[in-house]
């Protein structure tokens, strides 16, 4: 098992650049080229996601990203530190913008389901994580 990690400031132009590392990362790995762009767009929604998330709480902290090659699987944790919304507690966007932001949450994560069949989205106090994988093929067997 074969891991990349990638840490960046929460600013969006960052955000291509680990759209890139990723999809170069999941070709490396295995990952079907025809499913590549979906690799691209996904991270980069997750990216965004974080990215927003940081600057609206004030949170400085970096973006996380981990890249992670499996045997038969190929998986991506994009990670942020932003408090979240917890069932019976408060809502950190309990503000005037707060249902917008909301939305634009949940839009974001509407659009990665769209685009990845395994996704897994934890969130807490503490911040958030969205891991998404994608099947690989086994290497090719060259026969002399």
């Amino acid at each position: 098992m074969a891991t990349v990690e990638l840490r960046f400031s929460a600013l969006p132009e960052h955000v291509r650049t680990a759209r890139l590392v990723a999809a170069a990362v999941a070709r490396r790995a295995g990952v079907d080229e025809a499913v590549l762009d979906e690799v691209r767009l996904a991270v980069g929604e997750a990216c965004s996601r974080a990215v927003g998330l940081h600057q609206n709480s004030g949170v400085t902290a970096p973006v996380k990203v981990a890249l992670i090659e499996d045997e038969k699987q190929f998986s991506i944790e994009v990670g942020d530190e932003a408090p979240h919304a917890v069932p019976g507690g408060d809502t950190p966007g309990d503000t005037p913008d707060g249902d917008t932001e909301i939305e634009e949450d949940e839009m974001g994560l509407a659009v990665i389901s769209g685009l990845v069949d395994d996704v897994e989205v934890s969130t807490g106090h503490n911040g958030g994580l969205i891991r998404m994988t994608w099947p690989t093929a086994p290497p090719a067997t060259v026969l002399l």
